[in-house]
């Protein structure tokens, strides 16, 4: 059977590689409104969500290796959404509220669970 691979999964390592190349050498050298402002959510999901799955996996609040769902995507997107977009700039004083960078963690999350969902359609063990 197909695991889903959590920290060694494809998408994981380029969407954490991305990041760090957007936070420690793009954003210093452009002035690019995008990657200042939205790039890095977009790679919310597919950066985030392998880790939090696999500490669910190990903490046994996960009881399978399958890529993620469209519930368990959605389901944290929206947490996610609400932790950063709602609590951290109204009640803890800290962030920004925007409704872009919510519309940014779904449009990440929606190319994600497709990308993670590829390999179950492609491989039949991969499925419930």
């Amino acid at each position: 059977m197909s695991r889903f691979a959590y920290l060694r999964d494809r998408l994981f390592l380029l969407a954490t590689t991305a990041y760090a190349l957007n936070q420690f050498v793009f954003k210093p050298l452009t002035r690019s409104p995008f990657l200042h402002g939205h790039f890095n959510d977009l790679l919310l999901i597919p950066a985030a969500l392998p880790v939090t799955l696999w500490l669910q996996r190990l903490a046994g609040l996960r009881k399978n290796d399958l890529p993620p769902s469209w519930t368990e995507m959605g389901m944290h997107l929206a947490v996610w959404s609400l932790i950063c977009e709602v609590v951290g700039p109204f009640w803890l004083h800290h962030g920004t509220a925007d409704v872009w960078d919510a519309l940014a963690y779904g449009v990440g999350g929606v190319a994600a669970c497709l990308w993670w969902q590829r390999a179950a359609r492609k491989n039949p063990l991969c499925r419930p």
